[in-house]
This record gives C-alpha cells, structure tokens and sequence, in this order.
C-alpha cells in the first residue's frame, strides 16, 4: 500500500487529522501488507503541515515479526527484543507516533478483540480471514463516529463482506480494489461506546503523591503537553518505599501463563523502554546490566517452571530455566536450588527513576513539596485538593491519587479495599555474600550495592505500623535469604531501613478512573449485572496506587493506561488486565453479589 493507493486515499488523512489532538489508524490484520499501510500512513502523517499532535498506529503480528524492506517492518524488530504475547507499546518520531502492537499465536480477530479503542480509520485485507463476520463485529466496536474503512478483498468475496460491513453499522461500497466505507450504524450496534478523552476545559491535573506512581504518572501527563502540579507530605520525592536503596525489577513466571503474569510482563517490558529513553537523554538510573536469578522454593517447582518456560515458548533474552550448579555459576555464590535467569532483569534505583522523569516534566511540572493532602472534592468544574486547615493547595480538571494507603482514604472507597505492610530490609557489610555477581530472588532478595554492600530483605509485616527497625527482622531477613544462599547462614545485621507498602487483597494494584460509587448505589438492582465498562464513572478522578513490591514494574505501564484513559488513546494493555486492575472491582463484585442495595428513600 502506497501514497497513491485508492484506498489510503479515500480516507482522505491529511484533511481529516489536521489539527487534532490524537488519530488512530487500525490495521486489522497481521500481514505485511498491514505493516506496510501503517508506513504509508506514518510518510503521510510526517509530510503533512498541519497533522494531529499525535498519531496512533495500532495493529497485530504474529510472534515472530517479519522484517524486510519495509522499514516499519525493521523499526518493529528493532523495537522489540523481546516478542513475547501481549501487548506492546513503541514510541516514535519523540513519541509522537505511538505503535499499539498486539503479539500473539492466536487468529487475528481474537488478537483484536482483546484491545480497547477508538479508531478513525481501519484498513484490513478480507483474504486473510476465514470467517469475517467475528472482524467485522470487533470493528464496530472500535469504530469512532463517521469512521472510515477500507478492505483489500478478491472479487468473489465482495458481496458477503459488504453484507456483514452492513449489519455491524458500516455503510460501505465495493470498488475496482476492494471495498470503502464509513461507521455510520441505523441502529445501535454495540454496548459501550469505545473510549473518549475525559472533558477537561485545559490540560492542567494534579497528581498527588511523589513515588514511583506519581512521578511515572507525571512524566507520562508532561509528555501529553499536560502541566502538572506534584503534591507529597515529604520534602523531596522518593522518600517513602520508593526511597529504598534499590529495587528488584523482573517478570514472573508461573506454571500457566495467568492474568498477574501477563500484566507483570507486560509492564516489565514496557518499564525497559521507558528507562532506556531516559537513559538515552542522559539520566543515570543506576540500573544492573548483568540480568537477576530468581531460586525457586522447592526442587519440584524449578521443574514445573522449566516445562513452563518451554511450555511457553519464551526466547531466552526473557528467560532461561538452570539447574543448581548453572545458577551457582551465575550467582558467583552456591545457591540451593535451580530457579530461572532473566537476562533483561536487575536492579535499579527508585529514588534516580523518579528524579529523571520528573527532570524530563520539565516546565510542566509544578512541586508542591512539605504538603499533606487532607481531603479532596470537586466544585462543578474542577478538582479542588485541601490541607487540614482548610486551605486550597491546589486545582484542576484531572486528579490521580498516587499516594498509596491514603488514595482510598481520599478517594472514599468502598470497603476499605487496601492494607498496608511494613517492610524491613537489613544492609550487609562485606562477608560472605561479596562474591555475589548479580541480584537473587526467592524467598527473599539479596541485591549486591555498588558501595560493596549487599541489600536483602524484606519483612512482611501486614497492618504493622512500627517505623523502627528491630533485630528480629534482621535476623528473619537473613534466615530467609540463607535459605537460598547458604553462604548466607550465622551472619548478623544491624542497619537497614523500614519502609511501607500498600496492598490489596488480590495483590493487583489499582489503575485506573474511579467509579462514582454514589450513582452505583442508586442503580444497585440494575448494576447487579455489571461489567466494568457499565459502571458510572467520576468525571476527572483517577488512581494509581496499591503496587505493593512490584511498583517498579508496574508503575510506568500504570501511568500509560491513564494517561490513555484521560486522552482517549488506545489502550495500552489488553482489557482484560485492564479490568483487572480497575480501582472499582471491588465494588463491582459488591454489587454482582448483592452485597449493596440501593439507599432508601425516607418517606
């Protein structure tokens, strides 16, 4: 598909993304041919004077991504050293143009209905699919008003598919190259409308909280052309768990591949490109290079992940099953049992991630340090965020709460939905773990420094809010690491840090825009049914909180998804992970089992 193509042409791209915000163009299938239309639209869009500010190109590939002389086609291998199932995002042109790539083995409708947009314009080629009328639904949904389609399709396929286009809502015409269209349904054709950019009169939000949320959370608003104001108690970012002198950052491997799985990947992966352009611009993240090993529990459990990783498939720039004595190798110490090596995998420093994407804000971003949010509430146009004394700290039209344990405190939550864990981890001066080449995960974890120290830990103390390093938790911390590292065993610590966590009671963090838990009450009966996308949502409010351990690795891919959420961009997780993270699952099952009923009115 080229400049001159009819069918790229009917959609007329120049007139029809100048000067707007954001446009997405859909290839709907896998084949090369796809790829080489999402060139085709990317020359047109660089060429053009007056274009959208950002372009999304959204499509699907096979595992393996071809490459010839397309450059797309190699940009894609070039972008992706790891292509593993799911979905990834890639930044262009500055990020300018966003790649939404969806990866997998499975058919490519399948691949398709798992994502969630709004496309302006779809182009796919019918020869490619078996039955069209699964593509032709999963369009209809994705299809933005008065969006236009076009379709490469051989002659004899022609009626049937104007037949199906016609029935999903598309109004369509066949031509000498195949078959052009726009959305334009007579009746309603789906549940939900596809996602819009949330009505805010300017681009100003608040993010409270300074940890690695609320600065990935930052970085991701700034780069929108948002001007943030950054609220936390502290005097400087990073003081709370995201201030610990290092942080582990690694997928995780289970026995089938599951919803926590898919989601950890996908934000390992996406984490890895994030931290490698602020390294390209020159932030040092203080980041490992030599990969981490992970030691498994028992002997059975190396063996069920080993058939897991094979099972998979996974290529082994993402992981390698070993046996004890290749881990030893790899450690530079005796461990006790096999486990899996992921290359790409280390440590990192949360406090330099944090100040490099605040650095990268740049004049968007204004502080507002020393500062304790005690409530927050809209005036009919904005967000207002209030100290204990009643002063106006701050306002805008969007607010993400990225403060942990307090963001459901603020936010009101339905049943009390996060706990928090005291963490305490313990510092090792020279001894018998100085051998150790690089970080090592299991029990516990042992982390070499760069000061010649080594970092483990760390405690699980659940609703402990003692701020005071004790012995005990010393000596747990190294009970348990010795357990892995055996080197380890009758060694002692004094210094450490304590630092606290928030958790749900599923382990999966909260992503994403609140629900409006008022109007969910009023509508309890009907919403006894619900899905996520039928829940009333609060206009503006949004949360990134409840990471848990893993904030490293999911806190950039969080910050993509509401940054999405408020822009109407396609998201950039499947829907799936994407519910399954949503702020008001709770509350949805509350609803689904009867546990809320609608508020009586007093007569």
């Amino acid at each position: 598909m080229t400049h001159s193509s009819p069918l790229l042409a009917f959609h007329d791209l120049p007139a029809r993304w100048k000067n707007t915000r954001i446009f997405t163009f859909l290839a709907a299938d896998a084949r090369i041919g796809s790829h080489r239309a999402l060139l085709a639209v990317w020359r047109l869009w660089r060429e053009s004077s007056a274009r959208s500010e950002r372009l999304h190109l959204v499509a699907i590939a096979p595992l393996t991504v071809h490459q010839d002389e397309d450059a797309l086609s190699t940009a894609l291998g070039e972008a992706l050293p790891m292509r593993t199932p799911g979905v990834h995002r890639l930044e262009l042109d500055a990020g300018r143009v966003v790649l939404t790539l969806a990866i997998g083995d499975e058919d490519d409708a399948d691949l398709l209905s798992k994502l969630w947009l709004r496309a302006d314009a779809i182009h796919f080629d019918a020869s490619q699919h078996d039955d069209p009328r699964k593509l032709c639904k999963t369009l209809a949904r994705f299809a933005a008003d008065a969006a236009t389609l076009s379709a490469s399709a051989p002659e004899p396929a022609k009626a049937a598919l104007l037949k199906t286009l016609t029935s999903s809502g598309f109004d369509c015409h066949a031509t000498a190259d195949g078959i052009t269209g726009r959305f334009a349904p007579r009746w309603r054709v789906r549940r939900h409308d596809p996602p819009v950019a949330c009505n805010a009169p300017a681009r100003d939000a608040i993010v409270i909280g300074a940890g690695l949320a609320g600065c990935a959370m930052t970085s991701a608003l700034a780069s929108r052309g948002w001007r943030v104001t950054l609220i936390d108690r502290h005097s400087s970012p990073a003081r709370d768990a995201s201030g610990n002198p290092a942080g582990v950052f690694h997928p995780i491997i289970w026995r089938d591949d599951s919803v926590a799985a898919r989601l950890t990947r996908a934000g390992f992966l996406h984490a890895l490109r994030r931290w490698s352009a602020l390294e390209a611009a020159g932030h040092d993240l203080q980041r490992s290079r030599a990969g981490l090993l992970q030691i498994a529990d028992t002997p059975d459990d190396a063996d069920a992940l080993a058939d897991a990783i094979e099972r998979f498939r996974y290529q082994r720039d993402y992981v390698t099953a070993m046996t004890r004595d290749e881990a030893s190798r790899v450690a530079g110490v005796d461990v006790a049992r096999g486990g899996w090596f992921f290359p790409r995998g280390g440590a990192i420093s949360p406090a330099a991630v944090c100040a490099a994407q605040l650095a990268a804000a740049g004049d968007a971003l204004t502080a507002r340090m020393n500062t304790e949010v005690a409530r927050v509430e809209h005036d009919g146009r904005d967000w207002q965020a209030f100290d204990a004394s009643g002063a106006l700290i701050a306002k805008a039209p969007v607010i993400v709460l990225a403060n942990a344990h307090d963001a459901a405190r603020l936010a009101g939550l339905y049943g009390e939905p996060t706990r928090g864990v005291r963490g305490q981890l313990s510092l090792l001066d020279a001894g018998p773990l100085d051998g150790l080449r690089v970080p090592v995960i299991g029990e516990g974890y042992a982390v070499p420094l760069s000061d010649g120290r080594t970092l483990i830990g760390a405690t699980y103390d659940i609703d402990d809010t003692d701020p005071g390093l004790r012995d005990a938790g010393h000596r747990e911390n190294v009970e348990r690491v010795g357990r892995m590292l055996p080197a380890l065993r009758d060694v002692s610590a004094s210094h450490g840090r304590v630092a606290f966590r928030c958790v749900t009671s599923d382990r999966m963090p909260m992503i994403g825009q609140l629900a409006d838990e008022t109007a969910a009450r009023r509508d309890a009966q009907r919403l006894s049914g619900a899905w996520p996308l039928d829940l009333p949502r609060v206009e503006g409010l949004y949360g990134a909180f409840a990471f848990g351990s893993r904030g490293l690795v999911w806190a950039t891919l969080g910050a993509e998804l509401i940054a999405s959420q408020i822009e109407g961009e396609p998201w950039p997780i499947e829907r799936e992970l994407a519910e399954a993270v949503d702020p008001a699952r709770f509350l949805l099952r509350a609803l689904r089992h009867g546990a809320i009923s609608a508020p009586q009115l007093s007569s």
